[in-house]
Parts: structure tokens; sequence; C-alpha cells
């Protein structure tokens, strides 16, 4: 018999505290403490479908990362040569070193069509532009998923979004629209989680709180001034989030072993032009955020606008994206979560195949690229090709909304399901023409 030690305290049965905690066989349907701690494990490790989006604020010169076009001219090939990946055939550019050793992981889309010359993350994020989806009240796609499938803890967010204020305003994450508040994203960059550790307010005092408000609106119920039950629901929603740790944990990367982090990549929170920095911790907290129990973790990732000095930027800033993004990835394998985590990563268009006279390469929207990983998708594949000069999608084009149809595919989601708005009228998700990828299943 094992005998948990605790205090003399009795209860109004007679029985002690101490007494209680005396385990023998247990008697419940002749459960044992084994059966307890196998069914306590089971538990912790339900899974859930998820998603980690890494936005690429500017548009990634393509031609120069994942589609290279070494038989070029000079004028359009540009300063990188191509490397060999794990996947006999397929080649990356030559500042990917650590993304091509595990490209057997990764699924590249090489013709993306259908995109705008637009600096916004709507494309991305929506699945139209920006003025269409502002026109038509579209929401963004992880309020979507908030709206549909809610919750898989009471204290964690079902949608996330990392991205912190971004200069140029287009970039930021649009908003849940017609969706209301509460398919809203939890916001939090660096300052937000700041706050989060050291919020002046104890857990006790918290309570305190709560049991006042809790007698407020008990007197106003009383007084036939509410009729509302949903204030409950936000009031409680928002104590649980707050007397929890788990969010802030999930925040926390120092938590990790310090060889986790040193592979992640550090970088930094400082912004790059007007758009995003190149934080790698925040990549590190997506995988963190969607082990809590998020379903899904935005990240809006660096500045790949390169008017000007194209090939000496992409040097730089290439090696710390090939670090942050590779790590992501073979995070998510090492972890057994490449079937329930999708990861997407792709900006708003590509570049021109010819090189400017600044030595850069200017907005093309006519082609893209789109890095995919996990979800239970087939990987080490590179689906269609472009052209001689990756000017034009030569075979298998894929409209890039379908990108966010294999999303919402992957997290159990029919992509031409209704979503119903706060007003509860039915909107469809995607357009019926848009299809996920089929070659990624």
């Amino acid at each position: 018999m094992l005998t948990v030690l605790g205090t003399p305290t009795r209860y109004c049965d007679g029985l002690s505290r101490r007494s209680f905690l005396k385990v023998g066989a247990l008697g419940v349907g002749g459960l044992t403490l084994p059966h307890l701690m196998r069914a306590e494990a089971a538990v912790g490790k339900k899974s859930h479908k998820s998603v980690i989006m890494v936005y690429l604020t500017g548009g990634m010169a393509h031609q120069d990362t994942f589609d290279l076009k070494p038989n070029g001219p000079a004028e359009l090939r540009g300063e990188f040569k191509p490397i060999p990946t794990n996947v006999p055939g397929i080649q990356f550019g030559e500042h990917l070193p650590k993304l091509a050793k595990c490209a057997d992981k990764l699924a590249v889309i090489r013709s993306l069509v259908g995109q705008r010359d637009e600096h916004s993350s709507w494309q991305s994020y929506t699945g139209t532009v920006m003025d269409v989806a502002k026109r038509d009240n579209k929401p963004h796609f992880g309020s979507v998923v908030a709206r549909m499938q809610g919750q898989t803890d009471p204290t964690v967010p079902s949608f996330v979004d990392l991205a912190p204020t971004m200069q140029h305003k287009p970039y930021n994450t649009p908003g849940p629209a017609n969706l209301g508040r509460s398919a809203a994203p939890a916001k939090v960059d660096g300052d937000e989680l700041a706050v989060m550790k050291n919020l002046a307010v104890t857990p006790g005092e918290l309570q305190d709180r709560k049991a006042l408000l809790e007698r407020m609106d008990a007197f106003r119920k009383s007084a036939g001034q509410s009729n509302s039950v949903s204030a409950d629901t936000f009031h409680d929603r928002a104590f649980d989030v707050l007397t929890s740790s788990k969010l802030v944990e999930a925040l926390d990367v120092t938590k990790e072993p310090e060889r986790t982090r040193q592979r992640y990549g550090k970088g930094s929170p400082k912004h790059l032009g007007d758009g995003a920095p190149q934080w790698n911790d925040q990549l590190l907290m997506a995988r963190r955020l969607v082990e809590a129990g998020c379903r899904v973790v935005t990240v809006a990732y660096g500045f790949w606008d390169t008017h000007g000095n194209n090939f000496k930027y992409l040097k730089d800033q290439l090696p710390l994206f090939d670090t942050g993004i590779s790590a992501l990835v073979e995070d998510i394998y090492a972890r057994g979560l490449e079937n329930d985590v999708t990861v997407c990563v792709w900006g708003e268009f590509g570049r021109t195949p010819k090189i400017n006279k600044d030595a850069g390469r200017d907005h093309w929207a006519r082609v893209n690229f789109a890095l995919l990983s996990g979800g239970g998708m087939k990987t080490g594949q590179v689906i269609g090709s472009t052209d001689s000069a990756a000017g034009e999608a030569k075979d298998d084009p894929v409209p890039y909304p379908s990108v966010l149809a294999s999303v919402y595919k992957n997290l159990g989601l029919d992509p031409h399901a209704m979503v119903y708005d706060v007003s509860n009228r039915p909107n469809p998700i995607l357009p019926g023409g848009i299809l996920p990828v089929d070659k990624l299943y």
C-alpha cells in the first residue's frame, strides 16, 4: 500500500485528508496507481490539428532561394549557385544548406499564381486581395478556425498572432471582420509578453476582483439590468487566461534547453525596414504554442523587399532564415507532430527575373513559391515549375488561395463549408472553385 502524506484535516464524514489519500487497489473498478499513471500520460498526449504560418513581409526572391535558374543569362540568374538537397533531383540556393538537408520533410510549390503586386498580408491570411477582403468583410483564416473549432483548452487561445505592429500598415494582421471579437487573435509581441510575465496583480487579488465582479453582476441581474449571458462567458474566459500560466509558459523560450535555442538561432526583435523582424525565438514560441493547445499561430518574419542590393542583403539574411525554418521543421518531426502540425511559409509575391540597375529585383506577382511541411502531407517533392527565367508558371500552376484550402483541409475543415458571422449569417470559407493542392495528398 502506498500512503501519500498530507495534513490531518478532518472532513465532515469523519475521514481525514491523510486517510483519504491512502492508495491501495483504489477500489474504483479495480483501478490501480499504474493505471492512473498510464491514463494521465495518455491525457497528456492528446493531439489536435494546428498550423504555424510564417508570412515573409515584402516578398522573397524565389529565383535566389527555391527556384534557381543556373543556365540563364547573367542578368537573370544572379550571383547564387544551386546546391543539392537530400532529395535527388531537387536543388535549393547555396545560402539554404540546412533546409537542403531536410528537403525530404518539405513540399515546395514553385508555380504559385494569381497574386497581386500588393504589399500586404491579406492575400496570405484571407485568400484574397486587401481591397476585396475589406469590401466583403473577409476574416483572417485564423479567426475562421477559432470560430469553427474553438479552443482545445479554456485557458489557451485558439489563435495567437505573434506579429508585431509594423510601420507599413498593410503588413499587419487582418482582423476577424464579420466573425466578431470572440474570433480575434490573442495578439502577443515582445512588449505584451513582458507585461504578462510581470503582472502587478497577484492571483489572489485577481480572485478577489472576480468575486466582486460576480456579486455586481448578480446585483444587476436581480435588478433586471442585464439579460446577457455572453458577458459571463467573456469574464470567465478572461480570468481563466489571467490565472493560468499555460500561455505565458508556452511563450517563455527560456524553458527550452540552450542547445534547442541555439539550433533555432535567436535573431532579434528589431524591425527590418518597414516590415517584420527576423526573431527566431518566435518560431520556437510558435512550436511551444501549438503544443500547448493553440490551433493557429502566425509569425511575420523578416523584410524581403530587395529593390536594391538584393544579393548582398540575402547573403546577410538568408542564413538566419535557413537556420530558423529548418529548426522548426526538424523539431516538428522530431517531436512526432508531423501529422498534426502544418508549417506554411510564404509571402505576397515573387521578384522580377531581370536584375535592375541597383542590383535588385522588383515586384513580380506572376509567379511565386510556398514552402510547406508536416500536416500529414506528401513531402520531399517540388510541385510545379517555371519557365527558363522563373518568370511564368510552366507546369501545374497553383492558385494561391489553394494553399489556404490545403491548410483548412489539414486542420480538418472543409474549405467550402459555411462559417456563421456575428449576425448568424452563413458565409463560405473559400469560393467553391478553390481546391486544396491535390499533389500534397
